[in-house]
């Protein structure tokens, strides 16, 4: 069945859609300021199609739609497909959405944190972590060596902003998160649930990973704490932690991008559980 193809950039079913690369500076869209959360590109589509988000409707290109085909077809009963010329979509959205698919979803309510620690026993939290990228490819990473949760202080980005769900392919909608609050006071949380903290640093005294994930520091129940990149955790954060574990690294090298220095841990965890889940 061809459907008809949205032409005018008023349309009141582009509302989703609009001005998404407003500046991210004074008068920014701020977490929970909007109802919804847009979700760019097939890959991180198919992923949040499967969670537990309830999509309101799909944006797609004549191309995209011809090439999806099944995977529309697919979609949760009640979800629009729209269709629009990319030169509309362009328009609409403010920037050139070469990919040709967007999402709309409701946005979740805001999660108790300790409602995820009582459920997962391996979580990784961030500190001061606001590089959009650089939170996407965490949710990745969790997603990828089984941490069941991602916990976030008070300045990192919103995993549910669209260049987020985007690098992580979808997977910000799936894995549950939550706002701990300013570290290293939110640490207490995590000591009361009875998860050991293990913090990430290429500070000297710090143990090399090989030799954490050996002596059990790795082990369940356990939360990484990581840094932005450049300044890391604060010295409060790391006074805080039960643990310090460090990727050793070549002469000359002295840090790895975040999500990075995360897989690298988060693998001899999940190596010496055996890689279950």
């Amino acid at each position: 069945m061809e459907r008809p193809r949205l032409e005018d950039p008023e349309d009141p079913r582009f509302d989703d859609y609009r001005d998404l690369r407003r500046p991210r500076g004074a008068g920014r869209r701020r977490e929970g300021d909007l109802d919804h959360v847009v979700i760019e590109g097939h890959l991180a589509l198919d992923r949040a199609a499967r969670g537990p988000l309830r999509l309101r409707s799909v944006l797609v290109t004549p191309a995209r739609e011809a090439s999806l085909h099944a995977q529309l077809a697919d979609l949760p009963r009640g979800v629009e497909v729209h269709v629009a010329e990319r030169d509309v979509l362009a328009a609409v959205t403010g920037f050139d959405a070469h990919r040709g698919v967007l999402a709309s979803a409701d946005r979740p309510p805001p999660a108790d944190p300790a409602h995820l620690l009582a459920a997962h026993r391996r979580v990784v939290v961030l500190e001061g972590l606001t590089d959009l990228e650089n939170v996407g490819a965490v949710f990745r990473v969790a997603a990828a060596l089984g941490l069941g949760a991602v916990l976030l202080d008070d300045r990192g980005a919103d995993p549910l902003y669209r260049r987020c769900v985007r690098v992580s392919l979808g997977w910000s909608t799936v894995i549950p998160h939550a706002r701990l609050g300013p570290l290293p006071e939110g640490l207490g949380l995590l000591r009361a649930s009875g998860h050991r903290t293990v913090a990430l640093t290429p500070a000297a005294g710090s143990m090399p990973v090989d030799e954490a994930a050996a002596s059990g520091a790795l082990d369940d129940p356990v939360a990484l704490l990581v840094g932005a990149e450049g300044p890391g955790l604060t010295e409060a954060a790391l006074a805080a932690a039960g643990h310090r574990v460090s990727v050793p690294m070549a002469p000359g090298v002295d840090s790895l991008n975040a999500a990075t220095a995360l897989a690298v841990v988060a693998s001899f965890a999940a190596a010496r559980r055996g890689w279950a889940t």
